[in-house]
């Protein structure tokens, strides 16, 4: 699974939003200055002229860095056509109106001859475009390089052909470097260490200008099982992502790096300022025709990226994107997403939520920290955006799923409540017909004076298994009974109106023999008793003459 979702636009998008975060909060410190950058810029041009300059002017300020012992010069600057404002382009212009001047012009030096000569004889590296067409360049042959470990020239970035200075012009520089960098939504992030031109594999202008100015005829490339490990010069070795592409370690654009063009043609550089340093020469007075957009969000020259390349390189200060790192995203992603899983049903919304914040904080910290310490590019924004996801998700369900027992058990309850209330009134109706089934003295003798009775029952509950009972056996005796059945309730209640009702039948058939008849209204209420319930009674007969 780790694997898979590298492809997909939106998480790759979303990747390098991420990954210019970690460059905006820390940028890179610069500690080295293994390069100077001769700018020719909007004082340059109002001094001297509009761009493009003519040869000779370009010539004079190669001349004047040569002077300075540079390790090497690298020229951001393509001269592919020849200059008109050379003195054979112009002789043609004048020879009708003064053939004495056009003879003239033509005897005088050629322009793209005399930057020829210049570039020959200073350490200078001329920058190439690569193009996606065309035939294969026959212009002075690409430093040559050798192959080690697996070849790996097929994971590079490819183009058919380049677009290249005058032969004359490009035959007299000691390297070639490649300008060419492709951007990601605009933003130039990673840089091409390696690329192949046809066959050939090239180096940046960058690396082509520490080659030449490390004295090494050639490079090598390190290939693996994934593509490309390192590209190196000597016995330095610069590891690359697969596709040979450096991430660029940014500082915010420092105008320490730049010296104009106009100070150097006008003689107020002194020389140690460009001695035995990497001397890159380029153009960014014209506007944003050569300003890129970096992960800080600044518009930054061109050529200020080839020279923050090489501060990474000499400052060790690279940005890798390990081949494992997509197989770390995916066990964090299956970490957090299995804590989620197992913490969301079991706590409140809002402590789920605590608890989600609190893995995301985790998760960044962990991916900001990896590229503050060890300079690694570990992702923490998809397997967060799926952490969230899956977290909603599982909310949702939770909610869900909480709402479906809340109304089971409020469905419960409302039938809980109706039986309650439907047993409350059986029990209500049952203690009315308790309290109905006995006898009410005013009402069963209402014109006796030869005694009084007073009887009153309060169950324990609803109904229960008090009674009492009172009648006449006949004109002179009067039978009464007090008793309580074991037991509560509802069960009580039946088998004291069944006791009553034994006793009272039992009675009125026996007559006055007390014994005898309570003998055999107990040998009634014993005989079908499956609960085991009893009743225990106080009786008698009284003579009432």
């Amino acid at each position: 699974m780790p694997i898979l979702w590298q492809d997909m636009p939106v998480v790759g998008a979303m990747r390098l939003a991420w990954l210019d975060g970690y460059q905006e909060l820390s940028p890179r410190e610069r500690h080295s200055a293994p390069a100077v950058i001769v700018a020719i810029d909007e004082v340059s041009l109002g001094r001297f002229g509009q761009w493009p300059w003519p040869r000779t002017l370009i010539a004079q300020l190669i001349d004047k860095l040569g002077a300075a012992r540079p390790a090497a010069i690298g020229v951001d600057v393509l001269f592919p056509e020849p200059d008109r404002l050379s003195p054979e382009w112009l002789a043609p212009s004048v020879a009708e109106a003064d053939p004495q001047l056009a003879a003239r012009l033509a005897k005088l030096q050629r322009h793209d001859a005399v930057l020829a000569a210049s570039i020959k004889a200073a350490p200078v590296v001329l920058g190439i475009a690569g193009l996606e067409a065309g035939k294969p360049s026959e212009a002075a042959p690409l430093t040559p390089s050798l192959q080690r470990g697996t070849d790996a020239r097929g994971a590079v970035r490819h183009y058919a052909s380049t677009l290249r200075s005058l032969p004359e012009i490009d035959a007299a520089a000691r390297g070639h470097g490649l300008l060419s960098a492709d951007t990601e939504a605009g933003v130039v992030r990673r840089v091409p260490m390696v690329v192949l031109v046809g066959t050939t594999p090239v180096l940046p202008l960058s690396l082509e200008t520490l080659r030449l100015a490390s004295g090494e005829p050639l490079f090598f490339v390190r290939g693996g099982a994934a593509g490309v490990e390192a590209v190196g010069i000597g016995d330095l070795t610069v590891p690359t992502q697969s596709d040979g592409r450096l991430w660029v370690h940014y500082t915010p654009h420092d105008a320490s790096r730049f010296i104009s063009a106009a100070d150097v043609l006008g003689g107020k550089v002194d020389h140690a300022q460009f001695e035995r340093k990497l001397v890159l020469v380029g153009v960014t007075g014209l506007g944003l025709i050569d300003y890129q957009t970096t992960p800080l969000g600044e518009r930054m020259p061109g050529i200020e990226i080839h020279a923050q390349v090489l501060e990474n390189v000499f400052d060790g200060a690279l940005l890798m994107r390990p081949r494992w790192g997509a197989w770390v995203e995916g066990l964090a992603l299956f970490i957090v997403g299995l804590v989620v899983v197992c913490s969301v049903p079991r706590l409140s919304p809002g402590r789920s939520t605590i608890l989600l914040v609190l893995l995301l904080i985790t998760l960044g910290a962990a991916g900001f920290g990896a590229y503050r310490v060890a300079g690694l590019v570990l992702d923490a924004s998809v397997p967060g955006a799926a952490i969230a996801l899956l977290f909603a998700a599982m909310l949702v369900e939770t909610l869900a799923e909480a709402n479906a027992q809340k109304k089971l058990l409020q469905e419960r309850l409302q039938r809980e409540r109706e039986a309650a209330a439907r047993l409350a009134g059986e029990l209500d109706a049952a203690r009315r017909i308790q309290i109905g089934s006995l006898p009410r003295p005013e009402l069963a003798f209402p014109a006796e004076h030869r005694f009084e009775i007073s009887a009153a029952m309060e169950p324990a509950r609803e109904v229960g298994g008090d009674l009492y009972d009172f009648f006449m056996l006949d004109a002179e005796h009067l039978f009464f009974l007090v008793g309580d059945v074991s037991g509560k309730g509802l069960p009580a209640s039946i088998f004291m109106a069944v006791s009553k009702a034994l006793c009272k039948s039992t009675a009125l058939r026996r007559g006055r023999r007390i014994d005898e008849l309570l003998r055999e209204a107990n040998a009634e209420i014993a005989r079908e008793n499956p609960e085991s319930l009893f009743v225990t009674v106080f009786a008698g007969v009284l003579d009432v003459v």
